[in-house]
């Protein structure tokens, strides 16, 4: 048996257009509602949700069978939770806050076994089908996808160097952190926020870097697309539920008020 290619690795690599759906319900069962959908990659968040080691392996079961390839964001740079969140059969990882190139190694190594960083070795884990594929251990490091994100103005200036780690996948840029970092709490799509962001993006695509990020405005979405980011995520799940609950209750009483 040998190890599955992480489409969404190679994706990027060739610079593909990959649209993906943040997923913060900590649900396999709302997963699997949005799995059929068709995202190429779907953000299985543990930062900012309710999501543990049990909830997110529902996940990756409910999207395993469809063509999205479910990314995870563990909660920190930690690698006990790398190591954990690799051994379930993550075929990515986004980690969040990355301010250095120092994190950016440490992030790197985490996925990494020794003598090239400090994974935990587990011969008969989920990631390798309990240990009946024989070339995981050959090809884990070329398939898992590593993502690192920049959040505020100071990592942004260290954009290019962090980006050149080798391993590193990608560039995913966080709009809401940094619009807190430059006073603009709550104003991720804010102009400002994007004026830092764009020529850092254009630098590293340059570079022949993948950039992504999360904006729930699918038009905003589809415009960063076309700049030249590879990977961007249009909605989040909770934000969807949140904004069709309030409109099919507005329709309601508009139409009897």
């Amino acid at each position: 048996m040998k190890l599955e290619q992480n489409e969404f690795t190679r994706a990027i690599a060739a610079g593909k257009k990959q649209i993906g759906l943040w997923v913060s319900l900590a649900s396999p069962f709302a997963a699997e509602v949005t799995a059929p959908a068709g995202f190429d990659w779907a953000l299985v968040d543990m930062e900012h949700s309710p999501n543990d080691y049990f909830s997110v392996l529902g996940q990756l079961q409910a999207f395993a069978a469809t063509g999205t390839t479910a990314i995870v964001r563990p909660e920190w740079n930690d690698p006990v939770m790398v190591k954990r969140l690799l051994d379930l059969g993550v075929p990515g990882l986004l980690f969040p806050m990355i301010q250095s190139v120092e994190e950016a190694e440490r992030a790197v190594a985490s996925t990494r076994y020794p003598p090239r960083g400090m994974r935990g070795f587990s011969g008969a884990t989920r990631a390798s089908k309990f240990g009946r594929v024989k070339d995981y251990l050959s090809r884990v490091e070329e398939e898992t996808t590593v993502i690192l994100q920049l959040e505020s103005a100071a990592a942004l200036a260290q954009a290019e160097e962090i980006a050149a780690v080798d391993g590193v996948s990608g560039i995913f840029f966080g709009p809401a952190d940094i619009a807190a970092d430059i006073g603009r709490l709550g104003q991720p799509l804010h102009e400002e926020v994007w004026a830092l962001i764009r020529p850092v993006a254009e630098r590293l695509q340059a570079k022949g870097v993948p950039v992504g990020t999360l904006v729930n405005d699918p038009a905003f979405a589809a415009a960063l697309l076309k700049e030249g980011f590879t990977f961007v995520a249009c909605a989040t799940d909770t934000v969807m539920l949140a904004r069709a609950a309030d409109a099919a209750l507005a329709q309601v009483r508009d139409a009897f008020d």
